[in-house]
Parts: C-alpha cells; structure tokens; sequence
C-alpha cells in the first residue's frame, strides 16, 4: 500500500537532473512571472525529441528559455527550435537564456507574434515536432500543426491539466474550455493517433497519421 505521505508528483518533478543555463532560465522566469514547463514536462519532451531524431521544432509558448533548452538537449546536433510568443518580453528573455547558454544563432528563430498568425505562415510538412504552451486560438492552431508536421511528426499539447481544471467540470473559463476543445479534437480526429499522460500538468502526445 502506497503510504499517502509519499507524493509521487514531486518525487517526478524531482527525478529530471537541470543544468546551470535551465536554472538560470527557470529564475528568470519565477523572477518575472513568466510560465515554463515543469521538469518532468521538459524531460519527457526532451526524451521525444530524441527518440525521433527531431530536426526542426516548433515551440509555440516560449516562456523563459527553459523548454527550449530542454528541446535542444534531446534534438539533433544541427536542429533548429522557431520558438513563438505573444509575448515581447517573454522573447528577450529566451534570446539571453540562449545566448548564454552557447546555442548558436542559426539555431534557432525567436518570432513575437499572434502564434495563430505567425504558425499561418509556416512552411508545410517541414517540421517534425511541434510543443503547444498557449490557449489563446488553441483549437486552430492545432488545426494548422496538422499542415506544417512532417509524417509521423508529433504534436505535444503542454500544460493541459491546466491546473486540474480541465477535468472539473464546473470549470468554465475561457483557458480551461480551450484546452478541453484541443484535447477533444487530438483524440476525437482520425488524423491524429493521441494519448495523454499526467507528466507536469498533463501532456497529450500526438502523431500525425
């Protein structure tokens, strides 16, 4: 019998090993109230990243740097994170994480933008993984990740527990009932193959069919 003093939530959270630079960006981020992925999120996704020898990744939600260093740590060594955020500050801040972190230039693309916008104007079938922060126009950007992922390419739906509202059902705001539309359509479309896990704040796994 599992002894209910043991939280098997933190004992998650607490396996992935950060380096200095994902600290340093985590700081950055709790300095300035900028959101990131948990480390088991950004460990789980780094381990997807390179179990499919990811190249070229879409980050929609920059935060502060952190999921994007944990994407480099799983991409191949010439892969290229486009890293988009609403956001300007959100931008600057992940432009210095990687900047001090040695990420070369031509690795990655930092856009501040409306990401239903910005995602519009990506090339098709170019990318083989695609990470989803944001819940402002979720469900069409999800719509649209179909069009720029590769065959087989992943969509990695982030932070979707939001909190454990997603599952309460007398939760109505604006970002639960998106994150609930995304979901149902990942796992309610036959061009996606989907399944959900609770890693961080929950993380729908998608493959494009």
């Amino acid at each position: 019998m599992l002894n209910e003093n043991i939280s098997l939530k933190n004992f998650a959270e607490n396996f992935p090993r950060e380096d200095f630079f994902i600290e340093q960006a985590r700081f950055a981020g709790v300095e300035t109230g900028i959101p990131n992925p948990t480390p088991a999120s950004g460990s789980f996704i780094s381990q997807i990243a390179s179990l499919i020898h990811a190249k070229s990744v879409v980050e929609i939600g920059s935060g502060s740097g952190v999921g994007a260093l944990w994407l480099y740590s799983g991409m191949e060594n010439n892969g290229v994170v486009t890293t988009i955020d609403q956001d300007r500050e959100a931008g600057s801040i992940t432009r210095k994480t990687l900047e001090e972190a040695g990420i070369a230039s031509q690795r990655y693309r930092i856009i501040t933008g409306s990401p239903l916008e910005v995602v519009n104007k990506l090339a098709d079938t170019n990318y083989d993984l695609i990470v989803i922060r944001l819940t402002e126009d979720l469900l069409d950007v999800i719509q649209e990740t179909y069009r720029l992922l590769k065959d087989k390419g992943v969509l990695i739906l982030d932070n979707a527990f939001g909190g454990g509202k997603v599952a309460d059902p007398t939760a109505r705001d604006f970002a639960t009932i998106a994150r609930r539309d995304g979901i149902k359509a990942l796992k309610d479309q036959d061009r996606w193959r989907s399944t959900i896990g609770e890693v961080g704040d929950g993380i729908v796994f998608a493959i494009k069919q």
